[in-house]
Formats: C-alpha cells, sequence, structure tokens
C-alpha cells in the first residue's frame, strides 16, 4: 500500500517503523527536517519537509495517489484539516489521531467530512486500563467479535496450580469453558498442543467469554474483579477511564491531582468520583488515602518516572493491581523485574490500532477478516474471519480438516454464542472464527488449510 504519515513525534514514528517492516511504501511529512532526515536514514521511507495541511505539500507526498494518510500530530485540528485536505485531493482512505472528547462524538461515523478512522489516544489506553481492572490478574486484555471474546495474557506464578499441569487434562482440572491459545516461554512463541505442560513464568493467552475467564481465575484462586481504584493524575486518560468505569459499574474510584483547578473541573464533570487535590508522589499522602486499603493503583501523571516510583511504591504495599502508564518503552523490561506487569501507553496504543486498521484495509479479500491482533512481540497473529461461502470445509470436524502447521482454531462464534472448539466441531457458514497461527499472510479462512 502507498500510506502517507504527517507528524514525526511518537506515535508518527512508531507507525512508520511498523509498516515500513511490512513492505508498505511510506511517505512521512514532518516541519521538523532533522527529524525527516532520521527517518529516512533509519527505514526504508520517503520524506517531504513542510506543513500536512498544504494541498503542495501532500501533492509532493502523492496524496492524489496514495490508498492511506495518518494523521498523527500532537494537534487534533491540524490532524482532522489534513484528512479534510487530503480527502479532497484524492487519497483512498484517512485516519486522525484526536484528544478532545468533542471530536469523537462529532466524527463518531466512518466517512464524516471524509474520515475512515479516529483514533483517540488517551480514550484507548483508558479502555485498556478499565478491561485490566475487570481482570486484575491479567496482563493484558483484548476482545473479539464485538467483547463476545476475550483475549487476556497472564503469568503463571510459581504457586499456581496451572504449574506442571499438561493442556489436555485442563477441562478436567478447572470445570470452566477456557482455552490456552498461545504460550510466550522464554521470549519465545509456542502454539501448544494438548501434550504441552504449564510451567512457572510461562505467560499463557487464554480465550473464552467475558464470564467464563472471571470463573477461571476464581477457580485459581485468584483476585476478583477490583472494587476499588486509587488513581493519580488528572489527565485526559483519568477522566476517560472514570466515565467508562462509570458506565460499567461496580468499580469505585478515587482520584488525586496536584492542580487545584484540574480538580475543580474533574469534580464538577464526574459524578460519584472523590477528587483528592494533592501530590500523589507523596507517600504520606497515598496511605492517607487509603493505599494499603486499595484492590488497584492505577499511575497516569504526564512523567514516566514519577509513575514508575509511585507504582513500585504501591506494589511494595502489596496492592493486588498496580498499571502504569508509560511512554519509553525502554522502561518496560525495569517494572517487569520489579513485579510489575501491566502497563499502558496512549503513543502505542494509538500506533496499534492504526497498524491493525492498516492491516486490515490491506488485505485482499478484507470481507472475511474482521479483526486482527500480533502478540508476543509481533511472532503471533490473531485473526478473526468471517466463514464466507467460498470455505471449503463446512461441516468437516476440525480435527479432521488438515489444518497448516503452527496453527490452531481458538473459537467459533456461532448466532453470537462463543463455542471452545475440539476436534469434534464443525465450521459453519457465517459464523466467526478465531485462529492463532505463527504465520503470515492469511487473507481468507481457506488460508488456515494444507490443501
Amino acid at each position: 500500500m502507498d500510506i502517507i504519515i504527517s507528524g514525526l513525534g511518537a506515535v508518527g514514528s512508531t507507525i512508520m517503523e511498523e509498516l515500513s517492516k511490512e513492505g508498505h511504501n511510506i511517505v512521512v511529512i514532518d516541519k521538523n527536517g532533522l527529524k525527516i532526515e532520521d527517518a529516512v536514514n533509519a527505514f526504508d521511507v520517503k520524506g517531504v519537509i513542510g506543513n500536512c495541511t498544504s494541498s503542495e505539500v501532500l501533492r509532493e507526498a502523492g496524496v492524489t495517489t496514495a490508498d492511506l494518510l495518518v494523521a498523527s500530530t500532537a494537534d487534533d485540528e491540524l490532524n482532522i484539516l489534513c484528512c479534510i485536505i487530503a480527502n479532497k485531493l484524492g487519497v483512498k482512505k484517512t485516519i486522525a489521531r484526536a484528544s478532545k472528547p468533542e471530536y469523537s462524538e462529532l466524527f463518531e461515523n466512518e466517512g464524516d467530512l471524509g474520515l475512515s478512522l479516529m483514533v483517540n489516544p488517551q480514550y484507548e489506553a483508558a479502555i485498556e486500563i478499565s478491561r485490566m481492572l475487570r481482570f486484575p490478574s491479567a496482563i493484558k486484555v483484548n476482545q473479539f467479535s464485538g467483547g463476545k471474546v476475550e483475549l487476556v495474557e497472564f503469568r503463571v506464578p510459581d504457586s499456581s496450580a496451572l504449574c506442571g499441569l499438561p493442556l489436555k487434562d485442563l477441562s478436567r482440572t478447572f470445570k470452566t469453558k477456557v482455552l490456552i491459545c498461545a504460550v510466550q516461554r522464554d521470549a519465545k512463541a509456542i502454539i501448544p498442543s494438548g501434550d504441552f505442560i504449564i510451567q512457572a513464568e510461562d505467560r499463557l493467552f487464554l480465550t473464552a467469554t467475558t464470564k467464563n475467564i472471571a470463573l477461571f481465575f476464581k477457580e485459581l484462586g485468584w483476585n476478583k474483579q477490583s472494587r476499588n481504584v486509587i488513581i493519580v493524575g488528572g489527565s485526559t486518560t483519568a477522566y476517560y477511564l472514570c466515565e467508562e468505569l462509570a458506565r460499567v459499574g461496580g468499580i469505585k474510584a478515587k482520584i488525586i491531582d496536584k492542580n487545584k483547578k484540574k480538580c475543580a473541573m474533574l469534580s464538577d464533570s464526574l459524578d460519584k468520583i472523590e477528587v483528592v487535590w494533592g501530590d500523589g508522589t507523596d507517600q504520606e499522602l497515598l496511605l492517607d488515602e487509603g493505599l494499603e486499603y486499595t484492590d488497584a493503583f492505577v499511575a497516569l501523571s504526564h512523567q514516566d518516572e514519577q509513575n514508575i516510583i509511585m507504582s513500585m511504591f504501591a506494589a511494595s504495599r502489596n496492592v493486588p493491581k498496580v498499571i502504569t502508564k508509560i511512554d519509553q518503552l525502554s522502561y518496560y523490561d525495569m517494572l517487569q523485574r520489579s513485579g510489575i506487569y501491566s502497563a499502558v501507553s496512549t503513543k502505542t496504543s494509538t500506533a496499534d490500532q492504526i497498524v491493525r486498521f492498516v492491516r486490515l484495509i490491506g488485505n485482499k479479500e478484507r470481507d472475511s477478516v474482521k479483526r486482527i491482533f500480533h502478540i508476543i512481540d509481533d511472532s503471533t497473529e490473531i485473526l478473526e474471519f468471517s466463514a464466507t461461502e467460498n470455505f471449503k470445509k463446512f461441516g468437516v470436524p476440525i480435527q479432521n480438516m488438515n489444518l497448516k502447521k503452527n496453527l490452531l482454531v481458538a473459537g467459533i462464534i456461532r448466532s453470537g454464542v462463543l463455542i471452545t472448539p475440539s476436534g469434534q466441531d464443525t465450521i459453519e457458514k457465517n459464523d466467526s472464527v478465531i485462529i492463532v497461527t505463527r504465520e503470515e499472510g492469511f487473507s481468507n479462512l481457506n488460508d488456515i488449510l494444507d490443501l
């Protein structure tokens, strides 16, 4: 695909790096000539120096024949205007990064003013955090099929009943219907068979319904959904998070921020949320506000270093769930070594969503591919397909399908109900089918077959 990316901040640079690796023809636009020079020297991309709302600059970047333009500067209005102009000049699709809540509501429908997708970094991070709070034992949670299926990543501690358990015995040991579809062990990806034996420190990727995941974690004796959370940093992400928690219900939130005016604004706009004016890096204040008795702690200040220090203090006080916002991903390994496994980044969550969108529209038969995720350092792909009429093995038991190696059918959604597949289950027309594979280039459901 021919793709233009405007704005080489953290988001734009991440998108550029990911998409250039996948072989797309990338042109980057930025006012800063040094950023353009660095990008061109480091990656197989072309660069244009200038303002992304200039029709001359856009034409120089090839907008009239481009498949996609991604406007990822830090300025919402600039991004939206860039997309509108690019659409008028002939680009096929546009994506705008925009953080302000009013823009998400104004351009909520695809195609509004030529926008194919609007991505809100703070909102995406807030949704990610809310999912983690529902499953405190999870490192990361993603959704398929409109939320009917959850993909949960979690770590196996030394004391877990899972240690030493062959996967073929999972359904006999635990009553809940779940499927472990991928494993990360020693930084390597594994698509496990029934003979696979779970070990301590494995990262397991599990698919199931929300209800069954909760029941599975309960059988393991792990902590249930968080009931109360302390949030430090009254950012836009904190605002979105509190709104989402209020919508879902069941979790009581408290925000701490040292900006008095911001506290007043949050207090006025968020009903039933306690807002505390104070410095969240003050350990005595955190203890006074009940840190040792809270179920979860979320560090959302604008400084990564502050978030890390606060999170480490919360972990030292045995807070069951600690979530840290970091934008320098080099800090993530340090967090994990300190026992803090859940981290979010407004920049990477935005980049991930845009890259997934690009993968979908770039698929030759995109009507059959509904969702794509990459896990374990992008070595493993999880796809959701629609079982369209051209599939060659309708009604055939999965165990007789002759599937390709390093591949697993991880879920079948039929009439809105998840089937956790066994070898005897079949794929029927109009099913949604979740596939986990270490191979790339799957464009339709027939690609899972070794014909």
